[in-house]
């Protein structure tokens, strides 16, 4: 991760705090939530991935939002906690601002390239589809036609190993 980026992060951070995008807040309740959806979310990845079904693009998805939810804990044990607007963005950049130095480097990068496969292949809030339709479209079919199997395989297999590596590292941030 570049110092631009940081640097973009830390920005962003000072501006979401000031939005009311994320605050300072303890919330047990949310943290143990988070952390029973992340455990769940691993569990149904990892059922999918040995199903024989070849439900890739779910592993994929369901690997990230395990990322998430476990991020999301983590935010709350520092003491903040995200708002509803551009919650993936602002996760990420809270991360890298608060978390950074508490992790290797490379967490953060695996969580970034998880989103962003994940997002790239999620559904994405009602107002942004009708713009966003035809690139999800293209991506669609990317996935489901221009991917062989073996590569979409590869791809799910890589989202899992990268969410049961962020799992474990930002759990040891829990107390």
């Amino acid at each position: 991760m570049d110092k631009e980026r940081k640097k973009e992060a830390q920005k962003n951070f000072a501006q979401y705090l000031s939005d009311g995008l994320i605050k300072k807040e303890k919330n047990e309740t949310a943290k143990a939530m988070y952390i029973k959806n992340a455990d769940l979310s691993l569990s149904l990845a990892e059922e999918c991935m040995g199903s024989g079904l070849k439900p890739f693009i779910w592993v994929v998805v369901i690997s990230y939002y395990s990322m998430f939810y476990i991020a999301n804990a983590v935010l709350l044990e520092l003491g903040y906690k995200t708002g509803d607007k551009v919650v993936h963005k602002v996760t990420n950049d809270a991360l890298i601002v608060l978390v950074m130095d508490k992790i290797k480097k490379g967490l953060l990068e695996e969580y970034e390239n998880a989103k962003e496969d994940a997002l790239e292949i999620a559904s994405i809030k009602s107002d942004e589809i009708i713009g966003l339709y035809g690139l999800e479209m293209d991506k669609r079919s990317r996935f489901q036609y221009d991917m062989t199997e073996s590569i979409q395989e590869q791809k799910a297999r890589t989202s899992l190993k990268r969410a049961k590596q962020f799992m474990l590292e930002m759990k040891k941030l829990l107390v």
